[in-house]
Formats: C-alpha cells, sequence, structure tokens
C-alpha cells in the first residue's frame, strides 16, 4: 500500500485515535470538505481535541479545538479513543497509567461533546470521571468470559494494582473498593458503538493467553451524563481471532464502524519500546510488533471469539494510533513525538 503523508503540529504534541467529522455546519465554518478528529495525549481531555481539516481546495490543515470541561477542568489526562453515538461525539480514558505504574484515576473517564458546538466558538465538553467502576466492570467481565487472559507478570500487578491500593488506601479514597489484587490492569485504547448501542471497547491490555486482543462490550455508556447517572455495565469480553503473528502479543490501537456493518481495526503492539515499559519488561515478545489494518464483524461464537481477517500489513510502522474509512480511501494515524502525522492511502 502506498501511503501520503501529511504533517501538521498541535500544541507540540501527538495523536491518538481519528473519527471522521459528521456536522455539515462544522465543516462549513472551516471551508473544509472532510475533516477527523483526533485527541492529543496525556494532558486534560479539554485541552486536547484537535480538527485534521481538507480544505475545498486540497490543503490540509490543523485546528487545535478551544474547550470548556467546567468543574472538570484540568482533571482527567489521557484521552485515548473517539467514537460517535446517537448524535454525540464520545472520548474514553486509557484507564491505565504511567508505563511504569501505577493506575491513575484521572485516566478513568469518558466525556462527550456535540460536534456542531465546535462551529460556534468554545466547546462545552462533559467529563465523568468513574472513579475505577469502569475497571471493575471490565474485568468481572474477563473473569467471567471463556477466555485466558495472559497473566500480566509480578512488576506489572506490583506496580499498576498493589501500588495503586497502596496509594489510595493511604489516601482514604472510596474508589479502592472497586480494585481487587488479582484484578488486571486496562489499556482503553480504541472504541466503537454497535447499533444496539453499546460500546465495543478494544484493549491495547490485557490480551489473551495466546497473545490475542480482547474486545469488551459495554453498555449503559450514555447513561453517566443523565440527571441521575448510572454506571456502565459489561455484556461480555470477546477475543478477536486470526489476525496475531505466531509469537507474539498484539492489542487493539483503533477500532471504527464500517458501512456494511462491520469493523475496521489496527492491532499492534502492546506498549511503546524504549520508553521503560513495565509491561515489556515481563512481555517482550509484545513489543516489536509491528501494526495491521484488519476487520471483523460483531459476530460472537459460543467460545467468546470473533474471527478477524486481515486487510493490510503497515510495516514498517510500530505506532499506528487511528484510522477512518472514508469515502473509498484509507486514512492513518501515527503516533509521532511533538508532531501529527496523517498519512492517506
Amino acid at each position: 500500500m502506498t501511503l501520503r503523508l501529511v504533517e501538521f503540529v498541535v500544541a507540540g504534541n501527538e495523536a491518538s485515535d481519528l473519527l471522521p467529522v459528521r456536522s455539515p455546519a462544522l465543516l462549513r465554518a472551516h471551508g473544509a470538505r472532510r475533516g477527523f478528529w483526533t485527541v492529543l495525549d496525556e494532558g486534560p481531555v479539554e485541552q486536547c481535541l484537535a480538527l485534521l481539516l481538507e480544505r475545498t481546495d486540497g490543503e490540509w490543515v490543523a485546528h487545535h479545538v478551544a474547550a470548556d470541561a467546567g468543574p472538570e477542568n484540568g482533571r482527567t489526562e489521557d484521552g485515548e479513543a473517539l467514537a460517535h453515538h446517537d448524535g454525540w461525539v464520545y472520548v474514553f480514558g486509557s484507564h491505565f497509567g504511567s508505563k511504569a505504574g501505577p493506575l491513575r484515576p484521572r485516566r478513568a473517564f469518558v466525556a462527550r461533546f456535540r460536534e456542531d458546538d465546535a462551529a460556534r466558538g468554545t466547546l462545552p465538553v462533559h467529563v465523568v470521571r468513574n472513579r475505577f467502576r469502569l475497571h471493575r466492570a471490565v474485568n468481572d467481565a474477563l473473569a467471567a468470559a471463556p477466555l485466558t487472559p495472559l497473566p500480566p507478570g509480578d512488576r506489572v500487578r506490583q506496580r499498576f494494582i498493589v501500588e495503586t491500593l497502596a496509594r489510595g488506601t493511604a489516601r482514604a479514597k472510596s474508589w479502592v473498593s472497586r480494585l481487587a489484587e488479582d484484578d488486571l490492569p486496562l489499556n482503553v485504547e480504541a472504541a466503537a458503538f454497535t447499533p444496539a448501542g453499546t460500546a465495543l471497547l478494544g484493549l491495547r491490555f490485557p490480551v489473551t493467553a495466546e497473545g490475542e486482543p480482547i474486545l469488551v462490550e459495554v453498555a449503559g455508556v450514555a447513561d453517566m451524563f443523565g440527571e441521575r447517572p448510572g454506571w456502565p455495565r459489561a455484556v461480555g469480553a470477546y477475543a478477536l481471532t486470526g489476525v496475531t503473528p505466531a509469537g507474539t502479543l498484539t492489542g487493539f490501537r483503533a477500532v471504527a464502524p464500517t458501512p456494511d456493518g462491520g469493523y475496521a481495526a489496527v492491532i499492534g503492539s502492546i506498549d511503546a519500546v524504549g520508553k521503560g515499559s513495565v509491561l515489556l519488561d515481563d512481555h517482550p515478545h509484545g513489543g516489536e510488533v509491528t501494526s495491521r489494518h484488519v476487520r471483523f464483524r460483531h459476530d460472537v461464537g459460543p467460545d467468546a471469539r470473533v474471527a478477524g481477517k486481515l486487510v493490510a500489513e503497515l510495516a514498517p510502522f510500530h505506532h499506528v494510533e487511528g484510522l477512518a474509512e472514508l469515502d473509498g480511501r484509507c486514512y492513518y494515524v501515527t503516533d509521532e513525538d511533538h508532531r501529527v502525522a496523517l498519512w492517506l492511502g
């Protein structure tokens, strides 16, 4: 596959995920014929939303979106996944921690906004921090599924689970009751909603004992934003089979719905090499893995497996963070230091 590179500098940061703009008003406001949302790494979600836009003359530009999360300003970090549902754009935090642990409550959030609002000025963003409720629901679903997750390793368990419990206990945090010492740390990297309104969350970690990526289906995400908030509940956990190279570990990097009712996805390494990852200390065969573009349908077998199909090898890239299949073309965004790289297929 031949790809064309378009580079941007957006707030000096790298990008996660790629979500097509659906709002005609937003495109008109920027004189664009198409565009994508992306979320920048690490900072608070209201500071990390950006648009990558193709103007009507064919020029690509980036726009850092001014946003306001009200009382939740500055209280989140590490937005990773974007998804459309029922007129909203949802942003999912990683629910993970730094590469050496522990888990960070600031990353356990979901936010949402209306695209049209971004055409009218500062974008209001509604943030709900779930204080590890989603962590609990997903871990319970993994325990109930007919899957065997890869054991996380002693260092991973110590750094991500035991130390998180110790810190929360020392600070008398109520969320401590939602973690257990045998939990798996979650790294949510991808999300897409189903026609039924459930969310498919693609995990970068954990993976199965066979090294295959895991999807967790979650209901009730929209209920978090009601006047009397409810909390998400996991429907099931599934393994994507047939797309992981032998002898490696692959996790989800992106998931997007396709017009035929299926899903496209990027799978790849469980963490970045050379950045002090405790995950890779315990599981080095999960690092030097190049990205793959795959497809699947949400057809779950009785063994909780979903069959995947390889679309394209994205070698030599190890760090594809988002994809979109739009108007017969493929678009990818890669995780680069201090820049945003959009690749057009």
